[in-house]
């Protein structure tokens, strides 16, 4: 009778376990295209940043700074993947965008909006202190084996403004609330410019979970994920993030790949999350 409960239990553990599904998450700010960076140009490490995202093969993709041209390189690199987003000074390809790139073998676009983090979000606008347009993407997303809606933001806050930036945390979490999806699974991800004692930040986590605080196996990489190119310092200023709900963390990591010459991918560290559902 004993060996006939723990199969039981094993079978009912096991069933669980099987029944569980995982998705791979990344945020990555890529550096515009800047013919003054020299060796670390756009054209040169191209090719680095769109295999380093395919050696992860994440699920989804915040990708921030990209100009028109980056992201349409991506596009024809990524084969498995769709994106969504807007250049953000006219909605449509002008300017910087903050795209999501989807694995479309395993994920159907449900629905998708671009918000600008101002005081008037539905349209072009620059908010409060920041120095520039900043918008932030979002996408509902369905898994196709399981039937679960994953709702996914992407967003690049200002580097200037920090009433912007407390806002721009504020704003997200709002529309969060006024979509109807606070006991959804939600992404939120991007690079914040904001240290992590910093007000967006908190404005993050008192609605949202770190996810590097829920991670079930050890952080792995620096502590930081800015390191403007530099390859002497140690890097320790941490402005990129991903944030979860009603999500689990399998695994987060910054990642500190380098090129063949030993030369960042980006001015940022991609920062990778494993998180199951």
């Amino acid at each position: 009778m004993r060996l006939k409960k723990i199969f039981f239990l094993s079978f009912f553990i096991g069933s669980l376990s099987f029944g569980f599904s995982q998705t791979k998450i990344m945020s990555f700010n890529i550096r515009y295209d800047n013919k003054n960076d020299g060796d670390n140009w756009w054209n040169l490490r191209k090719l680095d940043v769109a295999n380093q995202i395919a050696y992860y093969h994440p699920d989804f993709i915040g990708i921030q700074e990209a100009l028109v041209q980056q992201l349409k390189y991506l596009d024809q690199q990524l084969k498995d993947y769709s994106y969504v987003g807007v250049g953000r000074d006219d909605g449509k390809e002008k300017g910087e965008f903050s795209p999501i790139f989807y694995n479309e073998q395993l994920y159907e676009l449900l629905k998708m909006k671009t918000l600008w983090l101002s005081e008037t979000p539905e349209k072009v606008s620059v908010g409060w202190d920041a120095s520039m347009e900043r918008i932030v993407t979002y996408g509902a997303f369905l898994h196709k084996k399981t039937g679960d809606t994953i709702h996914v933001f992407n967003a690049h806050f200002d580097h200037i403004g920090s009433i912007a930036r407390a806002n721009s945390a504020k704003l997200i979490v709002k529309t969060i609330a006024e979509f109807g999806i606070e006991s959804n699974k939600t992404i939120v991800m991007g690079d914040f410019n904001s240290e992590p004692n910093e007000a967006p930040v908190l404005v993050f986590k008192n609605a949202l979970d770190d996810a590097q605080e829920l991670a079930e196996t050890q952080f792995y990489g620096p502590v930081g994920t800015f390191n403007g190119f530099d390859t002497s310092k140690v890097i320790e200023k941490r402005i990129d993030y991903i944030f979860t709900k009603n999500m689990k963390v399998k695994s987060y990591r910054h990642i500190d790949d380098r090129r063949s010459n030993h030369l960042f991918v980006s001015d940022h560290l991609a920062v990778f999350a494993e998180l199951g559902f």
